[in-house]
C-alpha cells in the first residue's frame, strides 16, 4: 500500500489501506520513522514493516486486523534497531500469506529485536505467537510490558539461544495461550 525506502524522517499518518496483497505499509531502511494513526485491514504479508538498516521508528496507536504477520520491526543483523512499538491493536493474524517461507512462521501479531520498547499493546487471535522477541541471536535490549495478549498459540515467544541479548518481561497480561504463556 505505502512504501518508503531508504527515506528519512517520514510521518505515515491517518490513512486507510485494505486488501494489499504484501504490506499495508512497509519502510525498509528509513530512519527516524513515524507510523503513526493508521488502519490496516486484510493484508496478504505482514501489515506493518519497519526493516532493514534503520535507526529509529515509532509506531504508534495504528490498527491492524488481519494479515500473516501483524507489526515486524526487524533486521538487527542489517542494522534495523531503535524503535517504540505503542498502543497498537493487532487481531486476527493467520498462518496464510501469499508465499512459503522456511526461515519464518508466519501468524505473528508483533515482532521486535533490538533495541526497542514494546508497550500497551494488545494483540488478540493471533494463531502462531501474539509477541515475539528477537530471532536467534538477533535480540538486544527489549523491553515488552503492559501489553495484553488474548488467544494466541504462544502468548510471547522469546529468543534464548547463546548470543541473545537482554530481555524485560513485566506486567503483560496472557489470556488463553494454548502453547504457553511466555516460552523461550
Amino acid at each position: 500500500g505505502i512504501n518508503v525506502f531508504r527515506a528519512h524522517s517520514v510521518t505515515v499518518s491517518g490513512n486507510h489501506v485494505a486488501d494489499c496483497a504484501f504490506s499495508a505499509i512497509r519502510a525498509n531502511g528509513g530512519s527516524n520513522l513515524q507510523v503513526t494513526a493508521n488502519q490496516c485491514l486484510r493484508s496478504g504479508e505482514c501489515a506493518l514493516y519497519a526493516e532493514f538498516e534503520f535507526t529509529g521508528a515509532v509506531i504508534s496507536s495504528n490498527l491492524v486486523d488481519g494479515g500473516a504477520r501483524g507489526i515486524s520491526i526487524v533486521n538487527y543483523m542489517q542494522g534495523g534497531r531503535l524503535a517504540v512499538c505503542s498502543g497498537n491493536l493487532v487481531r486476527n493474524i493467520g498462518l496464510t500469506a501469499p508465499y512459503e517461507d522456511k526461515d519464518h512462521q508466519f501468524g505473528t501479531g508483533i515482532s521486535v529485536e533490538a533495541d526497542t520498547t514494546v508497550t500497551g499493546n494488545v494483540i488478540e487471535d493471533a494463531e502462531r505467537v501474539g509477541l515475539a522477541l528477537g530471532w536467534g541471536p538477533y535480540l538486544r535490549d527489549v523491553v515488552a510490558t503492559g501489553n495484553v495478549i488474548r488467544g494466541s498459540g504462544t502468548g510471547i515467544l522469546v529468543s534464548v539461544v547463546e548470543g541473545a541479548g537482554s530481555t524485560v518481561i513485566s506486567d503483560n497480561i496472557i489470556s488463553g495461550a494454548t502453547k504457553g504463556a511466555i516460552v523461550g
